[in-house]
Formats: C-alpha cells, structure tokens, sequence
C-alpha cells in the first residue's frame, strides 16, 4: 500500500503526529511519504491511503490570518514556541482546493485542537472532511489529538496516533 500523510503545522505538533503516524503504517508494511501541505503533490492516483492533518485555528482550518497570528505568538518569549519552517507557507485548505481525486483514494482525516470541549475549540477535521466530500471523495476515519493551552501535545497522543493510524491499515478498501 503506498500512503501520503499531508499536514500543516504551527509549532511542530501536527508534524510530530504525522510522523507517530508515518511509522506506525510503515511498520505494517506501508510504504509512506509524509510532506508539509505547501510540498504535497496535488495528483494522488499513486496512493491507495492519503491522511491529511491540520491545527485548528478559530474554529476550523489555518487561513493566512491565522497563520500569521501563530507567527506572532511564537516570538513571544514568554510562550517558549519554536515556529515550523513551512508555517508561513500555504497549507491544508489551499491544497485541498488543489487535489485532483482521479481513481479516489481512501481518505483520514486527523487535527490538534485545544483540550477544551470541541463546541469552544472548533474541529479543523470537520472542514478538512466537508472539503473533501464537496470533491466527491470517501473519508474513512477521523480522530482530534490534544494540545494543552501551552501548544504542546498532550502526553501520550503521540502513541495514540500511532495507534490510530495503525487501525487504518485493517480497514478494507471499499
């Protein structure tokens, strides 16, 4: 099975994700690229699985606003945030209005969100999904991953998402 994991991260810990992620389908056999979304190609016939993450910015999936909000609260010194290299770059939303789906393949939906209750933090996996299914492609799964109120992951998500990803695996293609 050849897999793409295509992310978009602030601070790292959608990247962190999807590299749990990465290894968990390589260790059951998967052959896997993961890239930044600005970096991911746009024709996915070569893949049978594609996982596409993203942080939740207000509600939904990061816009040049957002990111550049992100930007300015990793300069805070105070809040100790190393900003990603790609997080100015263009990301989830841009390149889903980029994908051509010829010969669909399956898809699985992943976001970090605040761990505060989803009606106050949004779900960025809930747009990715809409995005997606506006395209006429199926999405099989979806899971949020945890960020404490200091942005980093929570412990023990990382193991969860490996988890995750490794029960994609035993999912039939339908």
């Amino acid at each position: 099975m050849n897999a793409l994991i295509v992310y978009e991260s602030m601070f790292g810990n959608t990247r962190r994700l999807a590299e749990a992620m990465a290894e968990a389908l390589e260790t059951s056999g998967a052959d896997v690229t993961v890239s930044p979304a600005c970096e991911a190609p746009a024709d996915l016939s070569d893949y049978t699985l594609v996982l596409v993450g993203a942080p939740t910015h207000a509600h939904s999936l990061p816009r040049p606003k957002t990111r550049a909000e992100a930007a300015e609260w990793a300069v805070d010194p105070t809040k100790k945030l190393s900003l990603e290299e790609t997080a100015r770059a263009t990301g989830v939303r841009e390149w889903l209005d980029a994908i051509m789906l010829v010969g669909s393949p399956r898809f699985a939906v992943f976001s970090t969100r605040a761990d505060i209750p989803r009606i106050f933090s949004g779900d960025a996996t809930a747009a990715i999904a809409k995005a997606l299914r506006r395209r006429l492609a199926d999405v099989d799964a979806h899971a949020d991953f945890l960020v404490g109120m200091d942005n980093r992951l929570l412990d023990g998500e990382e193991s969860r998402a490996r988890e995750w990803a490794g029960g994609l695996v035993a999912v039939p293609s339908a």
